[in-house]
């Protein structure tokens, strides 16, 4: 039988149209087999598909909105798009769900930022964060086929994922109630942290640097708040994981950088 390696790559773009120019560039530097993008902040009908199909991406599925959210997967492979869970329960478009050949689901998600103040009867952003990912917990313990998901967790798990452990434990993004859910849901189906089984704890691990610092390199103040999880029989066939912290000192960067796995198939 011959084996090939299946790429898969997740970024939160802050904008497909706005940065067009560096999704090209990544696209033609990491060369992935499937791009799943979060943010895209663009309806269906206005998405920029060439960007896309002049590189031999012919599958694209969408699930946008004008200048909020939205999630989007291409691929070079056939895709099948079956699923769009609504799991904010307000009709924002946050999740995406695809058939891939050989019967693999890959899931998309985009879970909300949460607010500023982690406190949900202060602010209920932060409840309607911790009630997604509640709703993803029951999805999540019910799977019974091979999964990929995917996306913008918003939550940075573990001490070596942020800068300052301490000074982050009331931040959104790193409190104790937002890690405890995210374990609950990495427990719902055993699923495995692709970026902690290659990149393993304590080495530090950041995805996303805020656009305030003067100099983000400096600084370095990062979390890793973009994962990519498998099953336990496909996160069996993942062969390598990196992060393209690269990407963030490119020309009109987003905030977050993309992740990287390889699949044997």
């Amino acid at each position: 039988m011959t084996t090939s390696t299946l790429r898969i790559a997740s970024w939160n773009i802050n904008s497909v149209r706005a940065r067009a120019a560096i999704v090209g560039q990544f696209l033609d530097d990491a060369l992935p087999d499937i791009l799943c993008l979060q943010e895209t902040k663009v309806e269906d009908g206005s998405f920029p598909h060439e960007i896309f199909t002049s590189r031999g991406y012919a599958h694209i599925a969408i699930n946008g909105q004008k200048m909020h959210h939205g999630v989007a997967i291409i691929s070079r492979v056939p895709i099948i798009e079956d699923q769009r869970h609504d799991w904010q329960a307000n009709g924002e478009a946050r999740h995406l769900g695809v058939s891939l050949p050989g019967g693999v689901r890959l899931e998309n998600v985009y879970i909300p930022a949460g607010g500023d103040i982690p406190n949900r009867d202060e602010n209920p952003k932060f409840g309607q964060k911790l009630d997604f990912i509640e709703r993803m917990i029951g999805w999540s313990g019910a799977l019974d086929v091979p999964t990929i998901l995917t996306g913008d967790f918003n939550i940075a798990p573990l001490e070596c994922d942020v800068w300052n452990h301490k000074q982050l434990l009331k931040v959104v993004s790193h409190t104790p109630v937002e890690v405890e859910t995210l374990a609950r849901l990495q427990a719902a189906a055993d699923w495995v942290d692709l970026g902690r089984h290659f990149i393993t704890a304590p080495e530090r691990l950041y995805t996303w640097w805020s656009y305030r610092a003067a100099d983000w390199t400096i600084a370095d103040r990062g979390r890793r708040l973009d994962h990519m999880w498998a099953t336990r029989d496909v996160a069996a066939r993942a062969t390598a994981h990196r992060v393209h912290r690269e990407c963030r000192s490119w020309e009109k960067p987003s905030d977050h950088i993309p992740i990287v796995t390889d699949f044997a198939i």
